[in-house]
């Protein structure tokens, strides 16, 4: 059972990083040195609206096995 977890948590955290990493738009190198960026708010469309809503899904998912786990194991 505890394989089964953690395997699902692997899974899980990979599908996260990867739907944050598509999200990144417009973050470049310069927004860590400090260079500005002109940023515009919009309203989600499409693509980022789905990315954003797997995110939320994936992050309570993620939590609630991590939860799971500590909790079976304990």
């Amino acid at each position: 059972m505890e394989t089964l977890l953690d395997i699902a948590i692997i899974i899980t955290s990979i599908a996260l990083v990867a739907t944050i990493l598509l999200q990144s738009k417009q973050a470049g190198l310069g927004g860590i040195g400090g260079a500005e960026v002109a940023t515009t708010f919009s309203t989600r469309r499409g693509l980022e609206k789905t990315l954003f809503r797997a995110t939320i899904v994936l992050s309570l998912v993620f939590f609630s096995l991590a939860i799971y786990t500590v909790y079976v194991s304990g």
